[in-house]
This record gives structure tokens, C-alpha cells and sequence, in this order.
């Protein structure tokens, strides 16, 4: 949990009494890699932090997953979507790897915004950062050729690209697995 803690210090300060609500209103959880946090047509109830491991968010088109993004350790993971009006999901989250986890309730953040001091600044200011990403995510589906995708994806997930599988970071560029091999292979000919 003291991650967690830190986590949101580096939002707004925490005052001891402060923590002590925190450490009440979120409960730990371990998930086995395939598991989904979050299925399509669910209402997504819960905002996750990630202690240790690693999740992907993805769409089902017509029988075909489209990855749409990536949390690891020191992250939260929610579908705002769904979670803010708790109206069903339409993306699955699932974990990639063995993963630990926070859970807070929609219930338990909303204490969390009553009660702690700084809560709601907290809150503006978490979902502040999720909106540019997904902003310049969006953008960056219509704008940049995919070469550009994939290097913006080495880029802001450099840390953990080797962890996730082929398939899924071609999904998450927008091109076939075998289009990222010839990527691959025309950048690594550049270095």
C-alpha cells in the first residue's frame, strides 16, 4: 500500500489522517495473468491501482481486438466511461502478467473526495492526466502513420515494451503483426 500512498502524494499532500481513510477505503487483490478486471457490457465499479504487474484495455470489432492502451506498476486503471456515470463498459481490461492490485468502490472514492482533505483536488487532477493521454492517443490514430505510432509507442512505453506480446503492440498501433516486423526491421536497419 505504500506505494499507493506515494502514488497520490504526488498529487496532493496527505496528512496522517488523510492516509488512515485511504488505507480504509482501498482493498487489495491478486489477479492471474488473462484475467479481466473489466469485461465489455459491465459497469466498472472500481478504480485499480497497479502494485505490481501489467494490463491492457481492448475493444472486440466484429470479432477482432483492438488494443487501446496500457497501465503498469504505479498506475491507476479505470474506465472513466463507465465508472464516472456507472453506465456498462464498452472495453475489457485484462491483466498481462500476474498482477496485484488496489480496488476502491465508486462509493469508497466518493468518501475518499468528501473526506480527505485534498480528495476531489485528487480526483481533478488524476482524470486531468488520463485526458490529455487519451486525447493525444486519439489524435495520433488519424495524424501519424504508423512507423510514428510505433515509435511514439517505444517511446512512452519503453520500460515495459518487452513485456507485452507482438500482437498486442501491433493492435495498439493500428496495423497487422506482420506490417510491425517490416517497422521493426526498417528502424533497427536506421541504428
Amino acid at each position: 500500500m505504500e506505494l499507493l500512498i506515494e502514488k497520490i502524494k504526488t498529487y496532493v499532500p496527505l496528512s496522517v489522517d488523510d492516509e488512515s481513510i485511504a488505507r480504509t477505503l482501498f482493498h487489495k487483490k491478486a489477479l492471474k495473468k488473462g484475467e479481466h478486471l473489466l469485461k465489455a457490457g459491465d459497469v466498472c465499479r472500481y478504480i485499480f491501482f497497479i502494485e505490481t504487474g501489467l494490463v491492457r484495455y481492448y475493444i472486440n470489432n466484429d470479432g477482432v481486438e483492438q488494443t487501446n492502451y496500457f497501465n503498469k506498476e504505479n498506475e491507476f486503471v479505470c474506465d472513466y466511461m463507465s465508472f464516472l456515470p456507472q453506465t456498462p463498459s464498452y472495453v475489457n481490461i485484462q491483466t498481462l502478467e500476474d498482477t496485484t492490485i488496489w480496488v476502491i468502490s465508486y462509493v469508497g472514492i466518493q468518501q475518499f473526495y468528501k473526506e480527505v482533505t485534498a480528495g476531489e483536488r485528487f480526483g481533478r487532477l488524476a482524470i486531468e492526466q488520463v485526458f490529455v493521454s487519451v486525447i493525444s492517443q486519439i489524435g495520433s490514430l488519424y495524424t501519424d502513420l504508423p512507423e510514428t505510432r510505433y515509435t511514439k509507442f517505444l517511446s512512452d512505453y519503453a520500460d515495459i515494451a518487452q513485456r507485452i506480446p507482438q500482437y498486442y503492440i501491433a493492435s495498439y498501433v493500428g496495423i497487422k503483426p506482420q506490417s510491425l516486423s517490416r517497422i521493426r526491421k526498417r528502424i533497427s536497419g536506421k541504428h
